[in-house]
């Protein structure tokens, strides 16, 4: 599922992933990892990393990547040049992929950088089971989902370009009792 969102069903209980969408970065036998790319935070890029500040994506943020490892940091970004796996810059999706931060951003010719602090992680099986259970839609990602400018709208955005059922999910208001 490399290269693939995960869109939280609104029936999924875990408040981590309430209408998120996830980018997912790897996926094999021994699990899978991910990124929540509608978590904008109020930390600007260029306080937490300001030599990456020019190159961000806006809004130009750290976002929410996940419930593991919240100290650490995680880069994407759209490559300028050929993708050059295993020098600082991994793809995930297109010319989309994982940077190496502690590289300077010139160094690997990238723009639209988004940094989430921590990421989603699940154990082997673990994915696949909450998948089964129906906590999550897989769709197809586009390029620009990982630097999407109104990210705080991303769930209801994706949804919709799926269209039938999917769409109407979009729909669904945050609490049902209220209607």
């Amino acid at each position: 599922m490399k290269g693939k969102l995960l869109v939280a069903n609104p029936a999924l209980e875990d408040p981590n992933f309430d209408r998120t969408v996830v980018l997912v970065l790897e996926h094999h036998d021994e699990g899978a990892v991910g990124v929540i790319l509608n978590r904008p935070s109020e930390t600007s890029i260029e306080e937490a990393l300001p030599s990456w500040a020019a190159v961000a994506a806006e809004p130009a943020v750290v976002f929410f990547g996940g419930p593991v490892s919240p100290g650490s940091a995680i880069g994407l970004g759209c490559g300028r040049l050929p993708p050059d796996d295993g020098d600082g810059f991994t793809a995930v999706l297109g010319d989309v992929g994982v940077l190496d931060l502690s590289k300077a951003p010139e160094d690997l010719a990238v723009d639209d950088v988004r940094v989430f602090s921590g990421y989603a992680g699940w154990g082997p099986g673990q994915l696949e089971g909450e998948i089964d259970a129906g906590g999550w839609f897989i769709v197809d990602a586009q390029p620009g989902d990982a630097s999407a400018a109104d990210a705080a709208d991303l769930w209801r955005l994706v949804l919709r370009r799926q269209g039938g059922d999917l769409a109407l999910v979009a729909l669904f208001p945050p609490d049902p009792s209220l209607n």
